[in-house]
């Protein structure tokens, strides 16, 4: 058992996360072939075998479930039951040997997240939650920090792979926050772990201004059963679609808030 808390999803999660994860660590140490998407946008024979495998483990459970992956899964979001994956977040990370990326998987009930794990194979290091129950880091239960401050706090950040204006607007939402004598700044390029840290009290904030929902679908619980708060960067309910995102320990979420709202269009 990965975490002291279990439904029959999370097990299902548990399972097909070992999948992809397997395929991953194979990849890894053996090598891949990447082709690009787009400029910084990556894609490896690992991504698609790795959601595959992941697929395979769901269907075999729950072959009426719908299942929305980044690679070949277009699954209906308004379904009762919706599974969302991401086989390989950080696939830049993977692509230059930095192992942090991670598999992601989460279960979502009539548009609400109940189940999530985002698991780093090359660590192997599961970051677990289920609604109710917590959040868990390989079986330790984690909260978010305490900060009252943003002089208390790291915040972490994301880009998307726009190079223009969204660009320029992180950059001016980082100078920002610096202003505000934030502790610093950390760019790690794995969404799902990026939340994480904001869970396991590393990040007192994390933002992004575009992300897509199989990045975030299961860090998002895990963020909020640790404590903490989820929404998108206008202090909004997150969609199940791409969106801007902010997460923090929930003490510095209006402050934060307030930071970005300056910088968004």
């Amino acid at each position: 058992m990965i975490a002291p808390i279990q439904t029959p999803e999370l097990s299902v999660a548990e399972r097909a996360a070992l999948a992809g994860g397997e395929v991953l660590r194979r990849y890894f140490r053996d090598g891949f072939e990447i082709r690009n998407k787009d400029v910084a946008n990556l894609v490896s024979d690992a991504d698609i075998e790795a959601e595959r495998a992941i697929v395979e483990v769901i269907r075999a459970a729950h072959p009426g479930h719908e299942v929305l992956g980044e690679e070949s899964h277009r699954g209906d979001v308004s379904a009762e039951h919706l599974w969302i994956i991401d086989p390989l977040d950080g696939t830049n990370n993977f692509a230059h040997r930095i192992p942090h990326h991670a598999v992601s998987i989460a279960y979502y009930r009539e548009g609400r997240a109940e189940a999530g794990i985002v698991y780093n194979p090359v660590r192997d290091e599961w970051h677990v939650a289920a609604r109710g129950q917590g959040a868990y880091l390989n079986g330790n239960r984690v909260r978010v920090a305490d900060h009252e401050s943003l002089d208390q706090s790291l915040v972490g950040v994301g880009f998307y792979y726009n190079r223009g204006a969204m660009m320029e607007a992180t950059l001016e939402a980082i100078g920002d926050l610096k202003r505000r004598q934030i502790h610093g700044i950390r760019r790690f390029g794995t969404a799902s772990l990026d939340l994480c840290m904001v869970g396991m009290g590393m990040f007192g904030a994390y933002f992004e201004l575009e992300l897509s929902p199989w990045d975030f679908a299961a860090g998002r619980l895990f963020v909020e059963e640790a404590g903490g708060r989820v929404t998108t960067c206008r202090g909004a309910e997150l969609p199940l679609a791409s969106t801007d995102i902010l997460a923090t320990n929930g003490r510095l979420h209006d402050v934060v808030l307030d930071v970005l709202a300056r910088h968004l269009t």
